[in-house]
């Protein structure tokens, strides 16, 4: 107990953290940059009406356009110059790794090392400005589809629509990438968490003024705030959960001396994945409602619109079509993007070149197989979780009509990337401290 109580008094060590000058540049350089962002989602697009703007987007901001509403903190419905947000950038990062597992050479790039990733950053900025292309200029489509939205359609303003919406998700992205490399935490990650958090106070001051007249009961109130505070609690036992491999070295000889073999473990987490199965689940869930957008009011109806139109209203807010569609990408994720970013055969041969082994299994082959084996266990019970996290939502608007943002989605992304954040704060705390005992003991042995 005291050992654990001295723990956590250093984690939270005050006086470490204001003599730590790099961290606190790079936590004010994050502060600063995600203001920008948020500045930058009450910028309008030129053109629009807004009265008009939000007449329209009362009749759809429950379903899925919602979800991407809080995704981009805010700025579809005031339709602003983030309002395609940092989504086209995760889908296309998405699409160039599931092909590095297919096209050979970009299979060898990401073996190149720093320059092979580089190049791969590169691909996925060209694919990110296609991707973003294709949807603002649905969103133009759709815009100028909606009665009065637009107060002069045409080309020119379907141009500057496209050129400010693709600039903005360029900025959010280039953003995103300096707050990873010069402030604290995964860029990306903080600028759909600050959209998030930052959509909060008012989603529960709605949900407190629905309790005040009436429409909703106080014991309904009660339950989701205990419901959100349960999820958050499994969110954190899950996303801290781990399945460790015992891992044995042999002992081994140094010149005259033998050194006795010791044990290690290899930790593998419940979610690999992270966040990334409802995030991207939910981009393509967008695909039909953006390919219905480019059909605008008045056009002749034909085949291929009319499915459409059917396939949209399946995968609407509530239907049971969205429920399993949603459902089956998170778990397809779940497994895709674990068997990115770990590879058993790459971990087996590193554990062989160093002579460790898993007890009971031979290296090599046989230890792949088995980290293959258990790694895929318990992806499935990873996936399972995400699943009913993220459908939580669903669930309580359908049912009880509370805002969407109190799904277990928003927390997922919240928890986790607080969690994160809060890691590499104390990863920096932990160095800052090491540099300062290693100089104070060259001080101490020079005076010696």
């Amino acid at each position: 107990m005291a050992s654990a109580a001295e723990q956590l008094a250093s984690n939270l060590n005050f006086s470490a953290f204001t003599k730590a000058e790099e961290l606190k540049k790079r936590i004010w350089f994050t502060l600063g940059a995600l203001l920008v962002y948020r500045f930058g989602t009450y910028i309008p697009l030129p053109g629009i009406n807004p009265d008009a703007l939000a007449q329209a987007f009362g009749n759809v901001q429950t379903g899925i356009i919602g979800l991407f509403n809080m995704f981009a903190g805010g700025a579809v419905e005031r339709m602003a110059i983030f309002a395609l947000g940092i989504m086209p950038y995760i889908s296309a990062s998405i699409i160039i790794q599931l092909m590095t597992s297919v096209v050979p050479s970009l299979e060898q790039l990401k073996k190149e090392g720093e320059t092979g990733r580089k190049k791969i950053n590169q691909y996925t900025r060209y694919g990110t400005v296609l991707l973003a292309t294709f949807q603002a200029y649905g969103i133009s489509v759709g815009l100028e589809s909606s009665a009065n939205v637009v107060v002069e359609p045409g080309m020119f303003f379907r141009l500057s629509t496209v050129l400010t919406l693709v600039g903005g998700t360029m900025f959010m992205m280039w953003l995103g990438e300096q707050i990873t490399s010069r402030g604290i935490g995964n860029g990306i990650s903080l600028i759909i968490f600050s959209g998030i958090v930052a959509g909060l106070p008012v989603s529960l001051a709605s949900t407190l003024e629905l309790g005040r007249q009436g429409a909703l009961a106080g014991w309904v109130i009660a339950a989701v705030i205990v419901i959100a505070v349960i999820v958050i609690a499994v969110i954190v036992f899950m996303e801290r959960a781990q399945r460790r491999l015992l891992i044995q070295y042999p002992r081994r000889q140094h010149g005259n001396k033998m050194y006795e073999g010791n044990s290690s473990f290899l930790p593998l987490k419940l979610n690999t994945a992270g966040v990334i199965p409802p995030i991207f689940a939910s981009s393509l869930l967008l695909v039909p409602a953006t390919l219905s957008s480019f059909q605008a009011s008045g056009a002749e109806t034909s085949a291929a619109t009319e499915w459409l139109t059917t396939i949209t209203a399946f995968l609407g807010h509530g239907q049971p079509g969205y429920m399993v569609m949603y459902a089956a990408l998170i778990i397809f994720f779940c497994f895709f993007y674990t068997a990115i970013v770990f590879n058993p055969s790459e971990t087996a041969d590193n554990l062989k070149k160093h002579g460790g082994f898993i007890p009971g299994i031979r290296p090599g082959e046989r230890t792949a197989e088995h980290i293959d084996f258990v790694l895929t266990r318990i992806t499935v019970v990873g996936a399972i979780y995400i699943t009913l996290i993220c459908l939580l939502p669903e669930f309580l608007i359908s049912a009880t009509g509370v805002p969407f943002y109190f799904g277990g989605t928003s927390l997922l992304i919240v928890v986790s990337v607080t969690m994160d954040t809060v890691s590499q704060i104390q990863g920096h705390l932990l160095a800052h401290q090491y540099e300062g005992l290693v100089k104070k003991t060259k001080l101490r042995g020079k005076r010696r």
